[in-house]
């Protein structure tokens, strides 16, 4: 599927020799929007927890070597204050998280530690600069009080969250609302030149990812493995959507809340409603670019996980220009393809990567 016409794509010119602060680099998604915003031509400082992974996207991609690499817990107000301090960033993109929901489970205190007071300790940090400074900082989707209905969520609906995961995001959310309200502005105790903004988006997919406990990377090592793909919740529906498409949602809208400070709210980033699909639908399409099979393990007794969840995403559409650009079909065609010629030896991750992103800004 084309790029829809008119729709904005980063603009290299904005980003070219800028200091950029990326929080969760080692990630997947922060592996992604590190090799975009290289790209891109900014320069790049990465704070991030080692890689959980082996292998790990950012291990494939080599990108220790071509950006500031700074290993560090985000629970540490005083790591956050130093590499702030050093780093002087002109605009921040905080990934860093604690992002799976069956680990929040077993690890609540520390997902909360990580989600909520991680986030604030960021934003105490960024208080002390002296240049104008843009930050987007990334939520989730399950920021929502989900009562499974049909209807899609709007940035206004009230937050909510069963799971510890989705319960510290948005608490994350009301932090980052407080904390805006409070310290950015004129007034004496306050920040003029800090713009805040926070960002929603849903279950990603693309190559690269290797965690456990998430559909697609299970799936593609299922395969790879020659083994039937694992399904525990089959029937659960998902807005699936490529992995480029909200990190170039964060990278627009950190360009137009440099220029414009009313964009400092919240923004969902979210497929088209086609591509709101079930696990099922994802494992059987995803079967017909790598055979194989898969058998459905659901659990009654595994704890609670949300099975109908959708985003409207009208706001940004009309204020940043931003919409999907790959239909449910080309976002699993180029995520299962990326794996399978890893598999099969036939490119590199960084050439898978670079084919992925030059075919997204492209068209």
């Amino acid at each position: 599927m084309a790029n829809p016409v008119g729709l904005r794509a980063p603009e290299p010119d904005f980003w070219r020799g800028r200091r950029v602060l990326l929080t969760g680099h080692t990630g997947f998604k922060g592996s992604w929007l590190a090799l975009w915003l290289l790209e891109l031509g900014a320069r790049v400082t990465g704070l991030a927890l080692p890689p959980e992974t082996d292998p790990s996207l950012f291990g494939q991609l080599q990108l220790d070597q071509r950006l500031d690499h700074r290993i560090g817990d985000i629970r540490d107000p005083e790591v956050l204050r130093e590499v702030v301090a050093a780093t002087r960033p002109e605009l921040v993109l905080h990934l860093a998280a604690q992002p799976l929901v069956r680990r929040s489970y077993a690890e609540p205190s520390a997902t909360w530690a990580t989600n909520v007071m991680g986030t604030i300790h960021l934003l105490e940090a960024l208080r002390s600069l002296e240049e104008p400074c843009t930050a987007v900082l990334i939520t989730t989707d399950k920021v929502y009080r989900n009562l499974e209905w049909l209807y899609g969520y709007r940035e206004n609906d009230p937050l909510g969250g069963h799971d510890p995961y989705s319960s510290s995001k948005a608490a994350a959310e009301l932090a980052i609302a407080s904390w805006r309200a409070s310290f950015c502005g004129s007034q004496p105790h306050q920040t003029p030149h800090l713009r805040i903004a926070s960002a929603r988006a849903g279950n990603v997919i693309g190559g690269g990812d290797w965690a456990a406990d998430r559909i697609v990377p299970d799936a593609m090592r299922a395969l790879a493995n020659g083994e039937p793909i694992g399904v525990r919740n089959p029937a659960a529906t998902r807005p699936w959507q490529h992995v480029l498409e909200p990190l170039g949602g964060y990278l627009l809208l950190a360009e137009r809340l440099s220029a414009d400070g009313s964009l400092a709210t919240a923004f969902n980033f979210g497929p088209q409603l086609e591509a709101n699909r079930s696990v099922r639908e994802l494992v059987e399409v995803a079967l017909k670019h790598w055979p194989g099979r898969w058998e459905d393990q659901s659990d009654p007794q595994a704890p609670h996980e949300a099975s109908l969840l959708h985003l409207v995403i009208d706001k940004a559409h009309h204020q940043l220009g931003w919409s999907p650009r790959w239909d449910f079909a080309t976002t699993l065609e180029r995520t299962v393809g990326w794996y399978r010629q890893m598999q099969e030896g036939e490119a590199s991750a960084l050439a898978c990567c670079l084919s992925d992103l030059q075919a997204f800004v492209g068209g």
